[in-house]
């Protein structure tokens, strides 16, 4: 069975978060770990996490508790099948923008993704 790189102690305790409801909140970090796992082509599912550095963990758990609380604050944007949308010439767009990375179907923010990129496991190469 697939378990998240964070539990709700960790997120309510050491990385004290409270923007999701604790009745919603397994079901979001296990979402942000899978998302995490295709953003790091499953390097960390094939080391396993508890090999990988303290930096690493570190960083993984942190961004795991930042796209759960984004996925959770923008579940209906994520969800919508439109990309972009103007209202009284007042646009949105979902995708990859200055603040705002898209790669595999996944959003999140660009500051988080390039957090995760410190870790060495985003690297496009094999290897």
């Amino acid at each position: 069975m697939y378990e998240p790189y964070v539990t709700a102690q960790y997120y309510l305790t050491k990385y004290q978060g409270s923007t999701i409801p604790e009745n919603e909140l397994g079901r979001y970090l296990k979402t942000a770990s899978r998302h995490i796992d295709s953003l790091t082509y499953n390097r960390i599912v094939d080391q396993g996490f508890s090999n990988l550095t303290d930096f690493q963990k570190e960083i993984v758990q942190e961004v795991v508790c930042r796209q759960a609380e984004f996925e959770y604050e923008n579940a209906e944007e994520i969800a919508s099948v439109i990309a972009s949308y103007s209202i009284n010439g007042v646009s949105v767009q979902f995708g990859n923008s200055w603040n705002m990375f898209s790669d595999k179907g996944i959003a999140m923010r660009r500051d988080d993704y390039s957090f995760l990129c410190q870790s060495g496991l985003c690297c496009r190469l094999v290897g």
